[in-house]
């Protein structure tokens, strides 16, 4: 890949060629940081399920507080995906990959050592923040880092790959780690790979151009907070301690009308701004806006069913 490369990139001139080439024999290593960022970033959403009732008895959770061990990661992640992805833009990708891992890996620490169960969620809410903020800067890199064609190309797929893989390596090294070391290793385990990203990082990975945007900030503030209400009436008014489902429940009702109204102020904010973090014009495509819709049911059944079913394999 990197012969290719320098071929393809060296113009006439032995400066210009110089500073084609020196990049080009960093492509591998940048090519390995950034796919296992994305690896680690993915693994981290499974990895914990398998651990979870072993959680639920060393920390006393509830059955409707143990989903936010789950959910406090996905919230904080979808939510201020966007807004990382801007900040990528604004202040450069490379410094939000370092960032991102950076309080990933903090918070992996975190969570490994508390002993709590708010103590756990306030980890798994820091974690989602740090994958938000370095996910996209991961993706957004391989166009800066890597040269149009086969280059890209390749390692475009690397990138998926490690999306497809995380799922099941996630599972599985869940399992191993509780099994034969302690549920605190599925957070542990992420500490010194975060490390080795984090410096890896700031050597392999060039800088890309900053670019002066607006932060949107109001965007970012009411979509992560009408999702994270949403799914906490949802989760409220189906299930409570004693089984009985809760919908007339008032704290059911206010969580609800306050998604409602979260999800209406970001549909506006965004409809107002000059550079909103989602444009709404990519919904006007019947094809793409079908393709969004799909993967929503597929995302929520495949998070859900594995929740579910990594318990039930367990308890019942």
């Amino acid at each position: 890949m990197a012969t290719d490369t320098t071929t393809d990139l060296a113009p006439a001139g032995s400066a210009r060629a110089g500073a084609a080439n020196a990049p080009s024999r960093n492509l591998g290593l940048a090519l390995a940081v950034i796919s296992m960022a994305q690896l680690m970033l993915v693994l981290d959403e499974l990895i914990v399920n398998t651990a979870l009732p072993h959680i639920q008895r060393a920390l006393h959770f509830s059955g409707t507080g143990l989903e936010w061990v789950v959910t406090g990661y996905a919230v904080t992640f979808g939510g201020l995906l966007l807004l990382g992805g801007r900040s990528g833009d604004i202040l450069g990708r490379r410094r939000m990959l370092s960032l991102g891992i950076a309080l990933f890996t903090a918070a992996s620490l975190l969570g490994g050592l508390a002993t709590t169960s708010w103590l756990l969620i306030t980890a798994r809410v820091l974690q989602g923040t740090g994958a938000a903020a370095a996910a996209p800067a991961a993706l957004s890199l391989i166009t800066v880092t890597f040269p149009e064609g086969k280059a890209r190309t390749r390692a475009l797929g690397v990138y998926a790959a490690m999306t497809g893989v995380g799922g099941g390596v996630g599972l599985i090294a869940g399992g191993l780690l509780t099994t034969y070391a302690s549920w605190r290793w599925v957070f542990f385990v992420n500490v010194p790979i975060g490390v080795l990203l984090a410096v890896g990082s700031h050597y392999v990975l060039p800088e890309s151009q900053r670019h002066p945007r607006s932060w949107d900030l109001p965007g970012a503030f009411t979509g992560t907070a009408g999702f994270a209400l949403l799914i906490y009436g949802l989760t409220r008014g189906a299930t409570s301690p004693d089984g009985v489902t809760h919908w007339a429940d008032p704290a059911t009702i206010a969580a609800l009308t306050g998604a409602a109204t979260g999800l209406i102020a970001f549909v506006f904010a965004e409809a107002r701004s000059t550079q909103p973090l989602l444009p709404l014009w990519i919904f006007a495509d019947r094809n793409r806006a079908g393709v969004y819709l799909m993967l929503v049911c597929l995302a929520a059944t495949f998070f859900g069913m594995f929740f579910f079913l990594t318990q039930f394999t367990q308890v019942v």
